[in-house]
């Protein structure tokens, strides 16, 4: 009997709370009522950053979204996701210099870095895109390749209904206060740290 007593207890005790955190959620939903271009940054030290990108493109062309994306940095690799949403309609323009730290050569990096930035804009400026995926922008900012201010500026003047995701490591303050969404990944273990390669199909 008093094991009895005790399992309903708990059982009272786990309803008491799942009901309280119903009615917070419920609270919460009723006060959602605005729609929108929801702008979110993915940023932190861990891997998965561009990953969580292209997966929120992939669920807007799910969708019927229209969808463009412009990659920094890794433009001369090979990309599984590009392979796979280009064929689903979804635009790319790709930086064509690379990882900065293979050029070692600002200027061109630099100027890679503007035509890329010039292709985003148009994007940012075009009514019938639903969503950008700017993937790795951050370092742009980081390394002074773009003017911040003309980026925030883009970004605020796209379409009201535009979705916009920026990925990459140490976003700037100014794209952090300005996001509705702000994402951290944190790395807590990295193969790569352990001596294992990049390996196609897994992490590129």
């Amino acid at each position: 009997m008093a094991d009895n007593n005790h399992d309903q207890r708990k059982n009272d005790n786990h309803k008491a709370r799942q009901q309280r955190l119903k009615e917070k959620v419920d609270e919460k939903v009723a006060n959602a009522k605005s729609e929108g271009g929801v702008f979110q940054v993915i940023t932190g030290n861990g891997k998965g950053k561009s990953t969580a990108g292209f997966g929120t493109v992939t669920r807007a062309v799910g969708h019927g979204l229209k969808c463009a994306v412009v990659q920094f940095i890794k433009g001369t690799w090979g990309c599984g996701e590009r392979d796979v949403l280009e064929k689903l309609g979804v635009t790319f323009d790709v930086m064509a210099t690379g990882f900065t730290w293979e050029t070692q050569n600002r200027e061109s990096d630099i100027a890679a870095a503007e035509k890329a930035w010039q292709s985003a804009k148009q994007y940012l400026s075009d009514d019938s895109i639903d969503m950008v995926l700017l993937d790795e922008l951050t370092y742009m900012l980081s390394y002074d390749y773009l003017d911040t201010d003309e980026v925030i500026e883009a970004i605020k003047s796209r379409p009201s209904h535009q979705f916009l995701v920026v990925t990459g490591r140490a976003a700037h303050r100014k794209l952090t206060d300005l996001a509705d969404t702000v994402s951290e990944v944190r790395n807590v273990k990295h193969a790569f740290e352990a001596g294992i390669m990049a390996q196609k199909g897994f992490d590129y």
